[in-house]
C-alpha cells in the first residue's frame, strides 16, 4: 500500500476496529512489539471478514476456507502502554482465489499513524489441502464491502 493510502479519510475504511496495547504487548523498548502489530491486524481482519462474508471455520472440512497467506507492514510509529489503536481494514485486489485486506493503524490519542500494510487471503479446501476459486458469493460481498 502506497503512503499516500494512509493519508486518506476514515471514511475510505468500511470497517474498524478499536483494541488496547496490554503490557505483554511490549518489548524491550517498552512499545509495541512489532509481532503484535500482526495480532492486531490479525484480530480487525477476522472480525472484518467475518462482518463481511460471515465466520469461516476449519472443523468442517466440507466447508469453504481462508488461508492467511502473505504480510506486509509499514512501520511508521512506536504505539505505548494502555493506547488504544483503531485499525482500518478494507478489501483490496480480488483474484480468482485470493484477494487483499488492507489496514491502517492509527491511534485513537493523538491520530498518528502507527502503520500501514496489507494481507493476501486465500481460498482454501480443507479436504483436498489445495487452494481454492473464491466462491462467486464471497467475491460480491467483498466488492459490495468497498461502498
Amino acid at each position: 500500500m502506497a503512503s499516500n493510502e494512509a493519508a486518506m479519510s476514515e471514511e475510505s475504511w468500511p470497517y474498524s476496529h478499536l483494541d488496547t496495547v496490554r503490557f505483554g504487548d511490549l518489548d524491550p523498548m517498552r512499545h509495541l512489539n512489532n509481532v503484535a502489530f500482526l495480532q492486531f491486524f490479525e484480530n480487525a481482519r477476522i472480525k472484518f471478514i467475518s462482518t463481511v462474508i460471515g465466520d469461516q471455520r476449519a472443523d468442517d472440512l466440507g466447508d469453504f476456507g481462508l488461508i492467511f497467506a502473505e504480510c506486509h507492514i509499514n512501520y511508521r510509529a512506536p504505539a505505548f502502554y494502555d493506547e488504544e489503536i483503531r485499525t482500518y481494514v478494507r478489501p483490496g485486489e480480488v483474484k480468482r482465489s485470493s484477494f487483499r485486506v488492507h489496514f491502517l493503524m492509527r491511534s485513537e490519542r493523538d491520530g498518528r499513524t502507527l502503520a500501514e500494510g496489507w494481507g493476501a487471503i486465500v481460498g482454501y479446501d480443507y479436504a483436498s489441502g489445495k487452494a481454492m476459486q473464491l466462491p462467486e458469493p464471497v467475491r460480491e460481498a467483498l466488492a459490495q464491502s468497498t461502498h
